[in-house]
């Protein structure tokens, strides 16, 4: 009886845990979604609900911490319930990343309000930004399916966005060479595609980590990258 009230008390910690972890997924899945409606609308008042937010993902994130690690230190869980956990830690710090770039790319929303806006691209991060916020909820669905196959699509899928980067940048490259006043508002613009862009790894690696939870093992072959700016040698970035 008492090893029976051990494993429910277990079952119902690490079930809190995981309700956390989809609180904070769909309050980062709101930032990324809110960051680039501001950005497109040039709605300063939305990006700074934005970065007011993020302080409530911190806090979550910080307290999915500490209630895993008392969870380990209280139950001593081994085998899969030891990596369901760690699981869970690894997830949440993935989020708060994530939420820190959506935080990020709202900063920029004032700046470029004061800016001449460059033709079509706050609608191109916007569609970026759409694409990592579908993988991000697809993943999280992942999770709670224990689903190792929508896991590997989400993986899949961050090509397309290192491709939308891509070609964001080359566009950037033009309309700052077509005309001197476009570069420092493509400078900005090239800060918020470059996040977008980071915010899909680390889903990516959300994504690895629910492979990880029900197979065991982390996925053999790398992720495909299909950011070039890195390596192309004709192309210099913007920091």
């Amino acid at each position: 009886m008492n090893e029976k009230h051990i494993v429910s008390s277990f079952d119902r910690d690490l079930e809190g845990i995981q309700a956390q972890i989809m609180k904070m997924g769909g309050m980062v899945e709101r930032a990324i979604a809110d960051a680039a409606r501001s950005l497109e609308t040039r709605d300063e008042e939305l990006a700074e609900q934005v970065r007011r937010a993020d302080a409530a993902i911190d806090a979550l994130e910080e307290q999915i911490n500490e209630e895993a690690a008392l969870l380990i230190a209280r139950r001593a869980p081994t085998a899969g319930d030891l990596r369901l956990v760690l699981t869970v830690i690894k997830i949440s710090a993935s989020l708060e990343r994530i939420g820190d770039y959506a935080k990020n790319i709202a900063k920029r929303t004032a700046v470029l309000t004061s800016m001449t806006q460059v033709n079509g691209s706050p609608a191109a991060l916007r569609r970026m930004a759409r694409a990592v916020e579908e993988m991000l909820r697809d993943v999280l669905d992942a999770y709670i399916q224990r689903d190792a196959g929508v896991a590997e699509d989400v993986i899949a899928r961050d090509e397309d966005v290192d491709q939308m980067y891509n070609a964001i940048f080359r566009e950037f490259l033009t309309f700052m060479m077509e005309d001197a006043r476009n570069i420092t508002p493509c400078m900005h613009l090239h800060f918020i595609a470059k996040n977008t862009e980071r915010m899909g790894d680390l889903v990516t690696s959300i994504a690895e980590q629910v492979i990880y939870l029900v197979t065991g093992e982390m996925p053999d072959e790398p992720r495909p990258k299909g950011d070039m700016t890195s390596t192309d040698p004709s192309i210099s970035p913007v920091s």
